[in-house]
């Protein structure tokens, strides 16, 4: 077997910082098709590889080809440390998935394999949305497994997330005369006062506890240093659970919202994306948790499973990377973890469920 470490630090020397993945398909897309028994398709900067043996179960393993923005100069190999942009998240869990390609090849379920692209920004540019929308039917499988950093634990489903911008108004008035006028951003106080008081809920769905959370992240709001502001603007993050739709969680924001708006104020959607349920009921995904006695817990942020669960797959997040480094200056990867999470997946490729 090919050393793990040595591979992921193989496809973190080639750089692919979002939007900029074409060098590193190219070398995944000519790797899959030196493998005998898959079937690869290209779309884009996507490669979807699949077998096609006629089992009882179809598995997709997946993960995103990009990173973040950060030094691409390459790998630093420490021992049994691997240092370099990408190597959580996510070049580790490419490498598990490319070898275990080569290695498994009679599984006991049939496998797609998903490279993606531009996971790392705005959904508008996903890969995979990409995929869903040009060729779902390359993306039917029973369960997806999606190799974010998870540290070696379950993470499962996720939680929905939207966001809503809130504009207060208020009447224009000079300083030197405020009772003439009505203070928009003052009126932003009080309900930013109740924002930080907000009542979360932590329901647990299939055995998961979520944390539910409303946050503001943005205000606006001012016009001169002797003007009383006739509007304001604060936007507002909910981050949801799965038991609830993204229509239920809507209306419980704007039901919150309510006892703080008067006439002329105005609440905008203006963007969501949908949870996922943990699915942790599938026969695939109790296997490997019951033989491996994994840690399985919530999702509490959004990720890709949840495109999955749209279209009727069960998904859950698990990878070799610690979560906590992703995206930082100090992103590294040890041998351990990684060579872990090969053990587990291959155990459910040659065994099932």
């Amino acid at each position: 077997m090919t050393d793990l470490l040595a591979l992921t630090a193989e496809l973190v020397d080639i750089p692919s910082v979002s939007f900029d993945e074409a060098a590193i398909v190219a070398h995944l897309e000519a790797e899959l098709r030196a493998i005998p028994g898959l079937a690869v398709d290209r779309i884009g900067d996507n490669l979807v590889a699949r077998t096609d043996l006629g089992r009882g179960h179809r598995l997709i393993l997946a993960g995103h080809t990009d990173t973040v923005p950060g030094d691409t100069s390459g790998s630093r190999l420490d021992g049994d440390v691997l240092w370099g942009l990408g190597t959580t998240d996510m070049k580790g869990g490419l490498a598990v998935m490319l070898e275990l390609a080569r290695v498994v090849r009679e599984p006991a379920v049939d496998v797609t394999w998903v490279f993606y692209a531009r996971e790392e920004v705005a959904m508008v540019h996903n890969g995979l949305r990409e995929l869903f929308a040009e060729a779902p039917e390359l993306l039917a499988g029973d369960v997806a497994i999606l190799g974010e950093p998870t540290a070696g634990a379950i993470e499962a489903g996720c939680q929905g997330t939207m966001r809503f911008e809130v504009a207060l108004a208020g009447v224009r008035a000079h300083t030197a005369r405020p009772w003439m006028g009505r203070n928009a951003v003052h009126r932003l106080g009080t309900l930013l006062t109740a924002l930080e008081a907000y009542p979360h809920r932590e329901p647990v769905v299939d055995g998961c506890r979520y944390r539910e959370a409303l946050q503001a992240v943005h205000v606006e709001g001012g016009v001169a240093g002797n003007v009383v502001p006739d509007s304001a603007m604060v936007r507002i993050n909910h981050r949801y659970a799965p038991d609830r739709t993204g229509a239920e969680a809507e209306a419980h924001v704007r039901e919150f919202l309510a006892p703080f708006l008067d006439g002329g104020d105005v609440v905008e959607l203006v963007d969501h994306s949908p949870a996922a349920p943990p699915g942790m009921s599938h026969p695939l995904l109790r296997a490997i948790t019951d033989r491996h006695h994994l840690e399985v817990r919530a999702k509490l942020g959004w990720t890709d499973v949840a495109f999955f669960a749209e279209h009727g797959v069960p998904a859950v997040n698990l990878g070799p990377g610690e979560p906590t480094l992703a995206h930082t200056a100090g992103e590294c990867l040890e041998r351990a973890p990684l060579e872990s999470c090969f053990t587990i997946l291959r155990d459910l490729l040659e065994h099932g469920a």
